[in-house]
């Protein structure tokens, strides 16, 4: 069974009414609203760490010139080979051969129609 403490918590009226609303859509209480929210940003950092503590081992290897793991398992020998449909077409070319860098390409793309300056009333 589960300890309960109790914390008593100050929130700027704001915070707290649009929390009230959410859990009463939500079907919940505000503390366990609350509570919820807690352990959710408790886990996004948690996984934060995680992945931040994989990167910097995966980076040390790199700098002493060990192959990555990843590389190292799709570079393995043996395997299936592709299922019926999973095959690359034929036309294919890695990202690494393409004449412009995903990064230029992505910044290419339009993502909106400019906004166009409002009219001053004279």
């Amino acid at each position: 069974m589960t300890t309960l403490t109790t914390y008593p918590l100050r929130l700027p009226k704001s915070i707290k009414a649009a929390a009230e609303k959410l859990s009463k859509a939500d079907g919940t209480s505000l503390n366990q609203f609350v509570a919820t929210a807690v352990a959710e940003k408790i886990a996004v950092m948690q996984t934060t760490a995680f992945f931040e503590e994989r990167a910097s081992r995966a980076r040390a290897r790199a700098a002493r010139g060990e192959p990555s793991a990843l590389l190292a398992m799709l570079s393995r020998p043996g395997g299936e080979p592709p299922r019926e449909g999973d095959e690359l077409p034929e036309d294919y070319k890695p990202l690494a051969d393409s004449p412009t860098p995903v990064s230029r390409r992505i910044a290419a793309k339009p993502t909106a129609a400019p906004r166009r300056a409002a009219k001053k009333k004279p």
